[in-house]
C-alpha cells in the first residue's frame, strides 16, 4: 500500500470456514451400506485435498446449538475456495447438510513494527515518497520480509493438528473517539505490540491463524485458535479483552468452537456411535 498511515501485510493461504447442520435422523435412516458409501465419498475428498500442495482442509465437530460441523478449507488461490466448495456440495453427503454460516479470509501476517522501520530506512536514505525510486525499493524490502526464514513458513503452514479449535471473527472499533483508524500509526503500532505479547505467553499451548477479511466478509479479521486443552480459549480470549486494543477498540462476532477430528474418523461423526478422534496424519 505504501501508506506511512496503513501497516503493511503479508498474505498466505485463502482461508473458508463452512459451517453445516447435520441431518443425524435422515442419516441414520439410510441404508448402512449407503451411508458407508456416502461416508467413504465425503473422506476421499477431503484427503484429496489434504494430499495437494496447493489445499489443505479440516473437520471439526461443532460443540453448542450454532452447528454440528465445520469445514475448514485452504487454498493457494482464491479460485481454489470455490473449487473446494463445490466439489464439497457435489458429495452425497451434501444432502444432509444445511449451511448455516461461512466465512471468507486470507492468512494475514501484519507488519505493524516492519511497516514503521522501512519508512524510517527509506527516509533515512533520502529517498522522497511515492517516488519510482521510493517505490521499488519499498516493495523490495517488504519482499524480503515475505522470504524470511521467519514468516515466510507461517503463510504456508497447514491447518495445526491439535484437538481443540475455536474461530470467531472481529472488527476494530470505529466509533466516534474510538476510531482505531484514525489513531496515528505510532499509537496503533504501540498497541498492536502489547497485544501480542498476550499472545506470544501463550507459546507452545495454543497456535493463532489470523485472517484478514476485509473486502471479503462481514468482518475485518478472522481468528482460529488450536490447542490440546480447550480452557487456553478462555485463558487467552479473557487476558487478552484487559489491553487496550481489544477493551476500547475490539468488536466481536460469533464464536465457534469443537472437536477436530481425522478424515478417517468422519464415518465416527457421522454415525454418532463415539466421539471422533484427531488421529495421526
Amino acid at each position: 500500500m505504501r501508506d506511512p498511515n496503513v501497516p503493511e501485510s503479508l498474505e498466505g493461504w485463502w482461508i473458508l470456514h463452512r459451517m453445516f447442520a447435520f441431518d443425524r435422523r435422515g442419516w441414520d435412516a439410510l441404508p448402512e451400506k449407503r451411508r458407508a458409501r456416502y461416508a467413504s465419498h465425503a473422506r476421499d475428498l477431503i484427503e484429496h485435498l489434504r494430499s495437494r500442495e496447493e489445499s489443505d482442509a479440516g473437520l471439526a465437530q461443532i460443540v453448542g446449538h450454532k452447528g454440528d460441523l465445520m469445514v475448514t478449507h485452504y487454498a493457494r488461490e482464491f479460485d481454489g475456495l470455490a473449487y473446494a466448495q463445490t466439489l464439497l456440495d457435489k458429495l452425497e453427503l451434501r444432502e444432509f447438510l444445511t449451511p448455516l454460516g461461512s466465512y471468507a479470509s486470507v492468512l494475514e501476517l501484519g507488519m505493524y513494527d516492519a511497516t514503521g522501520k522501512i519508512h524510517a530506512e527509506l527516509a533515512e536514505r533520502g529517498l522522497t515518497p511515492q517516488m519510482p525510486e521510493w517505490v521499488a525499493q519499498f516493495d523490495e524490502l517488504v519482499r524480503k520480509q515475505a522470504e524470511s526464514p521467519y514468516l515466510g513458513p507461517r503463510l504456508w503452514a497447514r491447518i495445526p493438528q491439535r484437538r481443540y479449535v475455536c474461530f470467531y471473527p472481529m472488527n476494530k472499533k470505529r466509533e466516534g473517539n474510538d476510531n482505531w483508524f484514525m489513531l496515528p500509526f505510532a499509537d496503533r503500532a504501540k498497541l498492536m505490540t502489547e497485544h501480542g505479547k498476550v499472545g506470544r505467553s501463550y507459546q507452545g499451548m495454543v497456535t493463532q491463524v489470523i485472517s484478514g477479511s476485509i473486502g471479503f466478509d462481514d468482518y475485518e479479521w478472522g481468528v482460529d485458535l488450536y490447542a490440546d486443552d480447550p480452557l487456553v480459549f478462555k485463558k487467552l480470549v479473557y487476558e487478552m479483552r484487559f489491553d487496550e486494543a481489544s477493551s476500547r477498540y475490539g468488536e466481536f462476532g460469533a464464536f465457534w468452537s469443537g472437536l477436530q477430528f481425522s478424515p478417517d474418523q468422519l464415518h465416527v461423526f457421522l454415525d454418532g456411535e463415539s466421539v471422533p478422534q484427531l488421529t495421526a496424519p
